[in-house]
């Protein structure tokens, strides 16, 4: 059977699915997305991920025509239709139809669409052995340019540097912001430990506020483990005694290594495993 796609309303085979041409969404990388994960037939903080999807489109003056309840439900029809009890779910808006202008006032009928399927983004080696990461030169976009909170549709910025850690034998790469911070990594947020507490950029760092990342922390602060959101540099990475990524997608996974440099002792540390175990169990539970 064919995977079956949403758009407005409707589901299409997947072969069958498709936007237009003139979609300001394809000409210009306008519109927004949220990538999302389905456990056991529950989909993970549905409520947190819609509330960042509508928080993007109103930031970007895009205006969402259905609203989240009714996508909440959609997101489970999609699911259902699909037979999915575990999967990966992708959310995504885009400006719809309109000239071949900047113009986003001459756009019209902006498509929901909703994409169910599986994803494995990562070896599962590398959740036990860990990663290894490059510093890429691609810095993450300016702040003042485009906010990094709005999850759009333009992820030119991130492929860049995806790009140099791929050239570099790499599959995720670490990027700075425009004062020479840590920031993010293309697709994860990053944590280290040092001390017994987790440490990982704020907000204002440049970086997407990760569902992942939050409950990470919520995790790390109910077994004790404190949390600090403070600027970081890559000195800090080279003096960590452990490190780990967060992500829709990643899950909680283990960094060994920055720029050929081991963090730590080079292996997964204890707290990164405790909190592996700690959010299967969460995202598994009933």
């Amino acid at each position: 059977m064919s995977l079956q796609v949403y758009i407005n309303g409707k589901f299409y085979a997947k072969e069958d699915a498709k936007v237009s041409v003139y979609d300001h969404g394809l000409l210009y990388g306008d519109g927004v997305f949220e990538g999302i994960r389905c456990y056991s037939g529950n989909v993970f903080r549905l409520k947190e991920h819609l509330e960042r999807l509508y928080e993007s489109a109103r930031a970007i003056m895009l205006q969402i025509p259905i609203s989240p309840e009714k996508l909440a439900e959609d997101v489970y029809e999609t699911l259902r239709r699909n037979q999915f009890t575990d999967a990966y779910i992708r959310l995504v808006v885009t400006r719809g139809a309109g000239s071949l202008g900047l113009d986003p006032n001459k756009t019209s009928d902006p498509q929901v669409i909703i994409i169910t399927d599986k994803i494995a983004l990562y070896p599962a080696e590398y959740y036990d052995k860990g990663l290894e990461l490059i510093t890429a030169s691609t810095i993450r976009n300016h702040p003042a340019a485009l906010s990094p909170r709005i999850k759009s549709l333009n992820y030119l910025n991130n492929i860049m540097a995806k790009l140099e850690g791929l050239q570099a034998g790499c599959v995720e790469a670490l990027m700075l912001n425009h004062k020479g911070e840590v920031a993010e990594c293309t697709g994860d947020n990053i944590f280290i430990v040092r001390k017994g507490r987790l440490v990982t950029p704020p907000i204002d760092a440049g970086i997407l506020e990760g569902v992942t990342r939050n409950a990470v922390i919520e995790l790390a602060e109910a077994a004790g483990i404190g949390c600090d959101q403070t600027a970081l540099t890559r000195h800090d990475i080279f003096i960590a005694d452990e490190c780990f990524l967060t992500g829709t997608a990643a899950e909680v996974i283990p960094v060994v290594k920055l720029d050929k440099r081991p963090i730590g002792a080079g292996v997964v540390g204890p707290i990164t495993t405790q909190l592996i175990a700690a959010f299967k169990k969460l995202v598994h539970k009933a």
